[in-house]
């Protein structure tokens, strides 16, 4: 159960379903900062309510 202020939770399943929109490669699931990170693009696409946004416009550049 979850309280008003916690996010609902990504499904980790969708990690096997969902690739970076820039270079096809897989993605890994930081839950801390909530994002699906791209090691490849160096880009961090954000969870917002439980769903990825996977637009390149949103993503953050990593450091």
């Amino acid at each position: 159960m979850t309280d008003e202020t916690s996010q609902p939770a990504f499904d980790r399943r969708m990690l096997e379903a969902l690739i970076c929109p820039q270079t096809q490669s897989r993605l890994e699931y930081d839950v801390k900062a909530q994002e699906l990170i791209s090691r490849a693009a160096g880009l961090a696409f954000p969870i917002r309510s439980g769903i990825p946004v996977m637009l390149i416009d949103e993503a953050r550049a990593l450091d």
